[in-house]
């Protein structure tokens, strides 16, 4: 009878080093599961971004309605220009765009900072942000120059002066101030329906506005 009595607690335990198991399993597969579902979510962000490129264009900026930062660049060695300068800015209406050879999107934009510099109702200038000379040059020399002159900031100091939250961003000036800012590649759904109509209002002297 004895060994019955063993035989049945040996049965009646079975079932909790069963069930200890599973737990087990499943608290070894939550940071598996963590990590799938932070890969998940950055992913959907990436597609939603896909889906709304001009998105980013809406974080605002601080130096909106403010003179353009005090910085002198010199310009891209072996492109023609004089460099860029806050005196430079300080006349007439600008179009400036942050930009690097190693930027993807910058590549993508290229094409329509091509055509909006046939627009001669303000110039262009590029600010190459955090690149090699070389390499700026090469980028230029393939894709095409869309600016009057282009200022170097190997170390990043001016455009971190600009507020810059990274490349491509794109700023329009007016007689010295920084009047509206474009935050991602420029797109030829964004230049007719965001970046034309800024630079209408900037021609026309209305009201500056963030970027939108």
């Amino acid at each position: 009878m004895t060994g019955n009595m063993q035989e049945n607690q040996g049965q009646a335990k079975a079932p909790e080093g069963g069930q200890a198991r599973p737990r087990a399993r499943l608290a070894a597969m939550m940071p598996l599961m963590a990590f799938l579902a932070l890969a998940g979510l950055f992913a959907y962000q990436l597609y939603a971004v896909g889906q709304n490129p001009d998105r980013n264009s809406r974080i605002p900026s601080a130096l909106i309605n403010k003179p353009v930062p005090e910085f002198n660049l010199p310009q891209l060695a072996g492109v023609p220009g004089n460099g860029l300068n806050d005196r430079l800015l300080s006349s007439g209406l600008h179009v400036v765009n942050v930009w690097a050879s190693w930027c993807v999107p910058c590549r993508r934009e290229h094409p329509v900072l091509m055509e909006l510099a046939k627009d001669q109702r303000f110039q262009m200038a590029g600010l190459n942000y955090k690149d090699i000379d070389e390499n700026a040059r090469r980028f230029l020399g393939n894709l095409g120059n869309p600016y009057q002159r282009v200022g170097s900031d190997p170390d990043g100091r001016s455009g971190i002066d600009w507020g810059v939250y990274g490349v491509p961003e794109t700023f329009i000036v007016k007689d010295g101030v920084i009047v509206y800012k474009f935050i991602g590649p420029l797109s030829e759904t964004s230049v007719k329906s965001q970046f034309l109509p800024a630079i209408e209002r900037a021609i026309s002297g209305t009201a500056s506005e963030q970027t939108e």
